[in-house]
């Protein structure tokens, strides 16, 4: 791959390849995690810092993007950002943004005509923009042919059955209203609880905490694992402090206890442990330590 927002590497059979559509420092380290206050960031600098901390200790340094796997001759997409030209008043990095996303999977030779399935491992707003895209002032489906796999509790609560996540922010309904609801008046979308199994290497799974439907993605192939675990995961201090819930956790407590029971897993199978936001390497295979677990080996 020539362009320097693509990556790649083998899971047994199952290629996958990292389409960033924007990566840099994001928001102040304690506010992202604020369970890890100032002190944990800067007890864990040496191990952060450049790549998920920006040097100083300010903002953790994180990534928009989407995984993409071929898998038994399909073509998956596991999440996919923030979209171009959404109004997401209050966030300035979502809010009418333009960038060359889909000229990134065009020249990793994926056109949205070849996209097989696409996974939002939850519906925020961040891992469902490009389900969509303007056609002449219409939001309709970005990939015609995909099946968009779609957790149902998650549809729920941030649908208008639940009040678009219960009104609390508004922005809720406008995500939903752009890059839900089109997918599902164009009658691509599946509904999935608790597993759903894609192919023989891929199965999703309920890991909830983070939203109602949060999912995740394992992997097995050649004897071969991995676990995409969406925002269980937003910084690597994460995996050393696995009780530091995320600002945007709806049940944080929840959240802390799916993160320990995956990690746990993860480190027994040595499956390496893709995020949907590190900033640097984006994928790491973890070891138990005596609080929490640790980094072992990063992903080239």
């Amino acid at each position: 791959m020539t362009d320097d927002h693509v990556q790649s590497f083998l899971i047994g059979d199952v290629e996958v390849l990292r389409i960033v559509e924007w990566r840099g420092p994001y928001a102040p380290a304690a506010d992202l995690v604020p369970d890890c206050g100032p002190d944990v960031w800067r007890a864990h600098a040496d191990a952060l810092v450049p790549e998920h901390l920006e040097p100083g200790g300010g903002r953790a340094v994180v990534a928009l993007q989407t995984w993409v796997l071929r898998s038994g001759g399909r073509t998956v997409l596991v999440d996919t950002g923030v979209g171009n030209g959404r109004e997401r008043p209050g966030n300035p990095l979502f809010h009418r943004r333009e960038g060359d996303f889909l000229g990134r999977l065009e020249r990793a030779g994926i056109r949205p005509r070849d996209v097989d399935v696409v996974i939002n491992t939850h519906l925020h707003a961040d891992h469902v923009g490009w389900n969509t895209v303007d056609a002449d002032g219409e939001w309709v489906p970005a990939f015609p042919r995909a099946r968009y796999l779609l957790p149902a509790a998650d549809d729920r609560h941030f649908g208008p059955a639940g009040g678009y996540g219960g009104g609390t922010r508004p922005v809720d309904r406008l995500v939903y209203e752009d890059s839900v609801a089109p997918v599902h008046r164009a009658g691509q979308t599946v509904l999935w609880e608790d597993t759903h199994r894609i192919d023989e290497h891929l199965v999703l799974e309920a890991a909830p905490g983070h939203t109602p439907g949060s999912g995740l993605l394992r992997v097995e192939s050649g004897g071969e694992r991995a676990v995409f675990v969406g925002d269980l995961l937003h910084s690597p201090v994460q995996i050393l402090r696995p009780e530091c819930s995320s600002c945007f956790c709806l049940d944080p407590g929840q959240a802390a206890r799916t993160r320990e029971r995956v990690l746990e897993r993860a480190a027994e199978e040595r499956a390496l442990v893709v995020p949907a936001h590190f900033g640097g390497a984006g994928a790491v295979e973890v070891r138990r330590a005596s609080h929490g677990f640790r980094p072992h080996r990063w992903a080239a």
